[in-house]
């Protein structure tokens, strides 16, 4: 434990900014996993519907520097890929 009083006022900071960039990861990660589960399903239509929020969010949470933009670039593609390839082979 810090013995210095802005060593201690870092870690109450710390703790903070912890706990903010872990509730947005969380966020992204359970939408980013429901756009999967809908693909996977086959509701193409709702999962057309649900791409610009999670695509919007993803970047919300580069904005806020909590994941970097290398990794919303990845995920955002990861997701219209698979969208895309499932469109795809619904229309030959």
């Amino acid at each position: 434990m810090p013995i210095i009083k802005s060593a201690k006022k870092r870690m109450r900071q710390d703790e903070k900014r912890r706990e903010y960039n872990k509730n947005w990861k969380r966020r992204m990660k359970t939408d980013i996993k429901k756009m999967e589960n809908l693909v996977d399903q086959g509701k193409i239509k709702e999962a057309k519907e649900f791409s610009p929020h999670l695509i919007s969010l993803i970047d919300k949470t580069v904005a806020k520097g909590v994941i970097h933009k290398n990794k919303a670039c990845r995920e955002k593609s990861k997701i219209t890929k698979k969208l895309n390839k499932v469109h795809q082979e619904g229309n030959p």
